[in-house]
């Protein structure tokens, strides 16, 4: 007994090829542009973090000092340590390419990506209320 057809492998593999392509273009169209950090806390926009290489800090946020965030040489963030109960924003990993984005929940943290340039806070985004 066959559960699918032929047309189906076709539409399944061209979505595939489709979407590896699309990520392939994003990656590379954005991984080179200069890109600046965002940090919100309660959907406000509390600090901004120039990614320039060269540069290795930890830090925190005076809202939540129990959040750390690490600024890495290699022009990359991370969440370093958190005070949340399942630490998935630690587990998010290290982020330097526009349009990335991670966020600590229980602490209302987002952290976000942003090109350094043509950037404003009327830009369409994840944050809830814009």
């Amino acid at each position: 007994m066959m559960f699918y057809k032929r047309t189906d492998l076709i539409i399944v593999l061209s979505i595939v090829i489709f979407s590896i392509v699309f990520g392939f273009v994003y990656h590379f169209y954005f991984s080179g542009k200069p890109a600046k950090a965002e940090i919100y806390y309660n959907s406000k926009l509390v600090k901004t973090v120039k990614l320039n290489e060269g540069v290795d800090k930890i830090f925190s946020i005076e809202q939540n000092e129990n959040v750390v965030f690490h600024l890495f040489a290699d022009g990359k963030i991370c969440f370093e340590k958190s005070n949340c109960p399942d630490k998935v924003c630690i587990n998010s990993g290290k982020m330097g390419i526009v349009g990335e984005s991670a966020a600590c929940l229980p602490n209302g943290i987002v952290l976000k990506i942003v090109p350094e340039k043509n950037h404003s806070e009327e830009d369409a985004d994840i944050i809830a209320g814009r």
